[in-house]
């Protein structure tokens, strides 16, 4: 009966009209919500068979959604770790307690948090979320991980680098040599030059370049000899070189050659001539000296002039306090110590799944995956469909407040309208009734 399908039309129409109205009520809840994505609903029509001159009403249905993919301002903060995308991409985190506990972490996904050191130096937000990484190995780089798996992030953690120290690897600095010292009859009078380096355990030594000129029975001999002492070794000097100096024209008292002694190194060092670079064994391993190549660079000289080094440099630095943790446009997480040198702990992903959509809203903001959302890829931010990690900025709402003011009218109105359907459909049965009496 016509009638009938009508007052069903009507309140299927209220319950739709319910429906709309709870998500723009929390739409309008969530406006300065960080990182909140509105909830939209999509009604449709139900269509039913209709015959005999007659037209039998099918009513509408609903669903609901999030609208991830929608993205909000980017809103500036003053801490380092309230991290954001600058596009597409989702931030892996977890709710777990216990991030010692065994077995892959239950993986949930944000596009923003605001991130801080619990009791335990994991990285969370103040409703519990744990940021998850691939740690860094201890000289910066990542171990290859599974893409499309979450089985080889963990909890960040950053109580473990309170304190650290680098090693010094590498070494550079220059010098003008006395082209008169090594003539005949001058006497052979070492030049030092002191440089800090640091050990292993950021302790800070000193390498001494003594340069030793070799005098000739008569005439210039343009050859120093290079003896290198360690502070931190008990058998010195570590290194000992032979270096030729081109007076010719073309030359212009810059290096010619370099050797070891001719009875063979004393600690392994030698010289790569097409690098330019001394390798010495110091006590606490190989580091690399920058003098400069053979016929090329004018780093290490001899000239008629005076003694001066110039230009040292090194890596490395001492023990240091930790002083901030940063993220870069790349995923890259640091921790920078207050002596100026900064560390990679881990690289943060970002996860992307086909249809985000999709995936099913949980509290606090956060998102799982769901067979609609389809399968996720880890890519490093600014890669493929992802944005960049923007650190010192959160996500906000989604939410317009103006359009959902306009939904929120519009939707009164719509369900105040199936209402009196549904009144009218009343009085036209009480009618009915009354044709009996």
């Amino acid at each position: 009966m016509s009638i009938s399908s009508s007052m069903n039309a009507g309140v299927t129409g209220l319950n739709v009209n319910a429906t709309k109205l709870a998500t723009i009520s929390d739409n309008i809840a969530n406006s300065s919500t960080f990182g909140y994505k509105t909830a939209e609903s999509d009604f449709a029509s139900i269509a039913l068979d209709s015959g005999g001159g007659t037209y039998t009403a099918g009513g509408v249905s609903v669903t609901t959604f999030r609208n991830v993919e929608a993205q909000g301002s980017l809103v500036t903060t003053d801490n380092a770790t309230d991290i954001s995308i600058a596009g597409r991409g989702m931030l892996p985190v977890t709710a777990i307690e216990d991030v010692n506990a065994t077995g892959d972490q239950p993986l949930l996904l944000v596009s923003t948090g605001s991130f801080e050191p619990d009791e335990n130096g994991v990285l969370r937000t103040q409703n519990g979320l744990a940021l998850l990484g691939w740690p860094a190995n201890s000289d910066g780089s990542v171990t290859p991980q599974a893409r499309d798996s979450a089985s080889g992030l963990e909890p960040v953690r950053v109580t473990s680098s309170q304190l650290a120290a680098e090693a010094t690897e590498n070494i550079s600095f220059g010098a003008n040599l006395p082209a008169s010292a090594t003539r005949a009859g001058e006497p052979a009078t070492a030049l030092p030059i002191g440089i800090e380096y640091f050990g292993n355990l950021g302790t800070s030594e000193t390498l001494t370049a003594n340069f030793t000129p070799q005098i000739p029975a008569s005439g210039q001999s343009n050859t120093w000899q290079l003896e290198l002492t360690d502070s931190a070794s008990t058998t010195n000097p570590v290194a000992i070189f032979e270096i030729e100096f081109d007076d010719s024209r073309l030359g212009a008292g810059g290096i010619s050659e370099v050797r070891t002694l001719a009875s063979g190194a004393v600690n392994g060092e030698s010289f790569d001539a097409s690098t330019g670079a001394l390798t010495v064994n110091l006590e606490g391993g190989p580091v690399s000296i920058q003098i400069g190549r053979p016929g090329q660079d004018g780093q290490l000289t001899q000239l008629s002039s005076s003694f001066a080094p110039n230009a040292i440099t090194k890596d490395g630095a001492p023990v240091g306090n930790l002083s901030t943790i940063e993220i870069d446009e790349g995923g890259t997480l640091r921790a920078i110590y207050d002596t100026g040198f900064s560390r990679t702990l881990y690289q943060i992903p970002l996860a992307d799944v086909p249809n985000l959509n999709g995936l099913r809203a949980m509290d606090n903001q956060a998102f799982a995956l769901t067979a609609e959302s389809g399968s996720m890829y880890l890519w490093d931010a600014g890669s493929g469909p992802t944005g960049a990690t923007v650190g010192f900025s959160r996500e906000s709402s989604t939410t317009d407040i103006a359009a959902e003011l306009t939904a929120l009218i519009e939707t009164q109105r719509a369900y105040s309208s199936n209402a009196k359907i549904i009144q009218t459909v009343d009085e036209m049965l009480q009618e009915t009734t009354n044709i009996k009496r």
